[in-house]
């Protein structure tokens, strides 16, 4: 297998693991704008239709500590500690939050073309679309406009406090649909995907305390 196709293959088969919550697991330079979190963690559950392309190439997904895999009722996830986070969750306009962040642990994609360890997370959001980072079996990979964030169809909890001090955030649910970028460099590796723009791949919920810029 090419290197192109194994880090498209890498990329594809851990892309629901890219997500990240949208803007309150954040990690790139702090400025007046940007809060940081602390004590955050986020879970990507992804969709059986995510699974379905899981199954195509025979793949089985196992989590690297500290992360860990969560199988229930509702399906399968990953829950990933955040190593350092910044951003805006924009708590009354959740469309415009934005920020970038690291995840700690990992995922290990087993398949009969080869295992792919998947680690070294990061994942930046802004103007409601993610784009990643990872490294695929130690090499170094990243892809621009990898999903689109609806975090605006999420569910947001946040604990009252006085302005400008720190406050608990859960924001769940929160749809996570393919790029045309992303569709693209998959079907120049493999073919076309059963999947569209408008399908779901993942579901992530995520939690934290936010403390605003300036404290």
């Amino acid at each position: 297998m090419s290197a192109t196709r194994r880090t498209v293959l890498g990329t594809a088969l851990a892309g629901p693991l890219l997500g990240h919550l949208a803007g309150t697991a954040a990690g790139a330079d702090k400025n007046d704008r940007f809060g940081t979190i602390s004590e955050g963690w986020v879970e990507v559950r992804w969709t059986p239709q995510a699974q379905a392309q899981l199954d195509r190439f025979q793949a089985t997904v196992q989590a690297i500590a500290p992360a860990r895999l969560i199988e229930d009722e509702a399906g399968t996830a990953i829950r990933f500690p955040v190593r350092t986070a910044t951003g805006d969750p924009a708590l009354t306009n959740l469309p415009k939050a934005q920020g970038s962040g690291r995840l700690d642990g990992g995922v290990v994609v087993r398949t009969p073309m080869g295992e792919f360890r998947v680690t070294e997370l990061e994942s930046v959001l802004e103007s409601g679309q993610t784009s990643g980072r990872c490294a695929v079996n130690g090499a170094q990979t990243s892809m621009q406009s990898l999903f689109i964030c609806g975090a605006g169809e999420g569910r947001l909890v946040a604990q009252p406090v006085p302005a400008g001090q720190p406050l608990k955030v859960r924001i769940s649910d929160v749809p996570l649909r393919p790029t045309p970028e992303s569709l693209s460099a998959f079907t120049t590796a493999f073919g076309a995907p059963a999947v569209t723009t408008d399908t779901v791949m993942a579901y992530v919920t995520g939690e934290g305390v936010y403390t605003p810029p300036g404290r």
